[in-house]
């Protein structure tokens, strides 16, 4: 028997998958009541194991359990909002220096296929549109995924993608695209990317996170 066949995810498996991505991509809505009756038939889960998924999005911050009140998926405020920008820039530096001194030629191809995709959705992209685009939502995180992908830490890259997750919920609901501001920066994260220049990346991603989060707050979008 060949050890290495990966066994199906179990039906409490893909029920967390399917929760998890309808609360990152807003299918449920922030502040929502989460009621396991009304949950077991949408997911295929019982209530028992609903439970369980539900406490387990509670440790990743994207469900509130409320005791003997239930739960509900996890508000959205302009404080979180920044503490999960920061977090992300504090991680992502740190990923990007390690790939810019680890990464080899497939990595090079990855992050200039990922740009290449990228920049062609931007294209289509009027400034100041709501993020609807799941073309661009895919793509932005593939393009920042592959610049960090050759950090050479599992564990990094998994805690990278928990609070990109978090992010996430914010450019579905509330992120409006910069526009040409916003491209020319992904171009320079590319360029300074391929040239190894760890100072110029940082302070672009610094400023490519930041000024979203700006941008946000200076539109209305997020109260508290």
């Amino acid at each position: 028997m060949n050890e290495s066949v990966s066994k199906p995810d179990t039906a409490g498996e893909l029920a967390y998958r399917q929760i998890r991505h309808d609360i990152v991509c807003g299918n449920l809505a922030p502040g929502s009541r989460l009621k396991l009756e009304g949950l077991k038939g949408v997911y295929g889960a019982s209530v028992s194991t609903l439970r369980e998924i539900l406490n387990r999005l509670s440790s990743e911050r994207l469900v509130i359990a409320e005791g003997q009140r239930g739960f509900e998926v996890a508000s959205m405020s302009k404080q979180h909002f920044q503490e999960v920008a920061l977090m992300r820039e504090l991680l992502e530096i740190h990923a990007l220096k390690e790939s810019f001194e680890r990464g080899d030629v497939e990595w090079e191809g990855r992050i200039v296929s990922a740009h290449h995709k990228l920049a062609r959705i931007e294209t289509q992209m009027s400034p100041g549109e709501g993020v609807q685009s799941n073309e661009w939502k895919h793509y932005d995180r593939e393009f920042h995924a592959a610049l960090i992908s050759a950090c050479g830490s599992a564990e990094l890259m998994a805690t990278h993608r928990q609070i990109d997750d978090q992010y996430l919920r914010y450019q579905v609901v509330v992120v409006l695209y910069r526009g040409e501001k916003a491209s020319e920066e992904h171009k320079q994260l590319l360029d300074f990317a391929l040239a190894r220049n760890h100072v110029g990346a940082t302070s672009i991603l610094k400023r490519h996170i930041r000024a979203c989060v700006q941008h946000t707050v200076q539109n209305g979008l997020l109260l508290g």
